[in-house]
């Protein structure tokens, strides 16, 4: 266990609150912007319904905002510090209305950008910087020594960035705790798990609801096994390469002395020279190379295994440190050679030991908030828990899990597809027998009986893929099918089609293309329909698509406010865990190479 150091300080559940309140307060105005399906956006006229400017106007101001932000950031002044200065001079209740308080349409473009920011994660101030809880973590222990291998190795660049920083947190946690056992939950194809194991030594139970994942898993495993094993090799051939060639530079050195220590002698006296013995010539050797070899045969012998002991597998021979008839080729360098022999048996020993308890385990199991860990894991013992991008209510339920169970000790989940998530509030006149949804979790949310609904959710998802990527959402593919949809209610009398179009946008070469593939898939008679009728519907709503443009950018605006709410409702519910001795949010990521960024870290109370 790692020694006694304060974590950082976190906010407090008031003061998560009262930051809940002034986000709720923007979003009972903003979600239905969120909510509203592309796919409607002409049939139910919705700019029409929810916006009072027109879209060149948005369009500009939405544009100056990402342009005074990029220009801050370049500056290098805080993101929030002109939303702190805002909130200074007027409080975040007196925020610019954004929204008419009777028509509930959008009536001021830059106060709702203004909000939309402050709204954030980071611009909250809710985030305990990396760094600072890494320092915390492992307090004056020197953090385990793990081999020098990027996952990137194996895995895409993305991937490798998430692994990399998340496997780092993981390892300073089981640290602080003393713990070796990690429980990976949603561990999908195993990458997280795989490294744990192989590079921090750490025995891994990978647990994901897919059994075609968890036997993809188990071959990935084999095959990174190899890699690993292969890098090794490759790495001690380097080593003895670097070691050999010391050696032999060292031994034409001491050749090229003693042969200048003969022809000196020589000339000076031959009788003296009858006398000297090799030792003479080589004063330093036998003291310091014999002595330093044998100490580190001692030290070898004495120190346990461990991933930063390095042992040569064909260690060269001490001879060939030696000058030329420095030593009999039946001195001590062979005993030494024995020696060193002896110890790669010992190591490769330690080793196979070690090896069988630093293992990583796929398991096929699906997991709920009530799942029993002790019938999935029979040698369960004290451990963290954790999960990188759990799908839906998977990451709720992984925070459920945690409280309720005393031997997990922390619990590290960064979530992701939101869109999957369960609402309690969402149909509460449809009869449901689930008692544990994913959204909310907290008591104040669900004293407020709050939803989201799953279109915000899901555009949340998609607009933080595009904000990442500096993009807005796919325009054109949207218009086309949000004009097809209007050429369904009026050619066919369809209104609500319950079945989905999918990706023909690609396989496309033009507007008509695709109506007419669409209609195909979708099982409707297209030869009714003439080419002259479906080109008049694209000319007729070509001039209108800026209004989708403008209409997508308010909500790739509005995702990092959803998101946030999620996440705040996950560390509320933490923050009341009365067992829980410190959680917060923390930025694990960076939010370019991976969009779904934040962790939500908790710890339990050290024994």
């Amino acid at each position: 266990m790692a020694a006694a150091c304060p974590l950082p300080a976190t906010q407090d559940l008031p003061t998560l609150h009262a930051k809940l309140q002034g986000l709720l307060r923007f979003l009972r105005d903003a979600l239905p912007i969120s909510n509203a399906h592309t796919v409607d956006f002409y049939t139910e006229s919705v700019w029409e319904k929810l916006v009072d400017l027109s879209p060149e106007t948005v369009l500009a101001a939405l544009k100056r905002s990402e342009a005074e932000a990029e220009a801050e950031a370049e500056a290098g002044f805080p993101e929030a510090r002109p939303l702190v200065e805002a909130e200074a001079r007027a409080g975040v209740s007196d925020f610019p209305k954004a929204f008419c308080e009777t028509s509930q349409k959008l009536v001021s473009v830059e106060a709702f950008a203004l909000a939309a920011k402050y709204y954030s994660v980071q611009n909250l101030g809710m985030c305990t910087p990396f760094e600072q809880l890494l320092v915390a973590l492992q307090g004056n222990k020197k953090q385990r020594t793990a081999e020098n291998l990027k996952p990137v190795e194996f895995m895409n660049m993305k991937k490798s960035h998430e692994v990399q920083a998340m496997s780092q947190l993981i390892c300073s946690i089981t640290d602080y705790y003393g713990v070796k056992q990690v429980i990976d939950l949603g561990s999908g194809k195993g990458y997280l798990s795989s490294f744990l194991s192989l590079k921090y030594g750490l025995k891994v139970y990978g647990i994901d609801s897919s059994n075609t994942n968890t036997h993809g898993a188990k071959e990935r495993n084999r095959k990174l096994k190899k890699h690993w094993k292969h890098y090794h090799t490759q790495s001690r051939v380097d080593v003895n390469g670097v070691a050999l060639k010391m050696a032999k530079e060292r031994k034409v050195q001491n050749e090229i002395k003693y042969n200048a220590n003969v022809e000196e002698t020589y000339n000076h006296s031959s009788a003296n020279q009858e006398k000297m013995s090799s030792s003479d010539y080589l004063p330093d050797f036998s003291g310091s190379v014999i002595s330093d070899i044998r100490k580190q045969m001692e030290n070898l012998h004495a120190q346990p295994h461990g991933e930063d002991n390095l042992c040569f597998e064909n260690p060269f021979s001490l001879i060939d440190f030696l000058p030329i008839n420095a030593v009999e080729t039946n001195s001590s360098s062979q005993i030494l050679n024995r020696e060193i022999s002896q110890a790669n048996k010992e190591r490769r020993k330690l080793a196979s030991k070690s090896n069988e308890s630093n293992i990583y385990s796929p398991l096929t199991s699906f997991i709920t908030a009530d799942s029993e860990l002790h019938d999935i894991i029979k040698d369960l013992e004290e451990c963290l828990m954790v999960g990188l991008h759990t799908c839906g209510d998977l990451a709720s339920n992984t925070l459920r899990i945690f409280a309720s169970n005393s031997e997990i000790k922390g619990v590290c989940s960064v979530g992701c597809c939101y869109h999957l998530l369960s609402e309690e509030f969402e149909n509460e006149h449809k009869e449901c027998i689930q008692e544990k949804w994913g959204f909310p979790m907290c008591h104040y949310l669900k004293e407020e009986r709050w939803c989201c609904g799953r279109n915000a959710r899901m555009s949340a998802c998609l607009a933080l893929e595009r904000v990442a990527l500096g993009q807005g959402l796919p325009t054109e593919s949207l218009f086309y099918r949000a004009v097809l949809q209007d050429i369904i209610k009026d050619c066919y009398g369809i209104t609500k089609c319950e079945q989905h179009v999918g990706k023909i946008y690609s396989k496309c070469s033009s507007f008509l293309d695709y109506v007419r593939k669409s209609l195909k898939k979708l099982g409707l008679d297209e030869s009714k329909l003439p080419e002259k009728i479906i080109m008049d519907y694209y000319e007729k709503y070509k001039p209108r698509m800026n209004e989708l443009e403008a209409f997508n950018m308010l909500k790739v605006f509005l995702a990092p406010c959803i998101e946030t709410l999620i996440l705040l409702d996950r560390l509320c519910y933490l923050k009341e865990q009365e067992d829980i001795a410190w959680s917060a949010l923390v930025k694990l990521f960076d939010p370019v190479k991976s969009p779904r960024c934040y962790a939500v870290i908790a710890l339990k109370k050290q024994q």
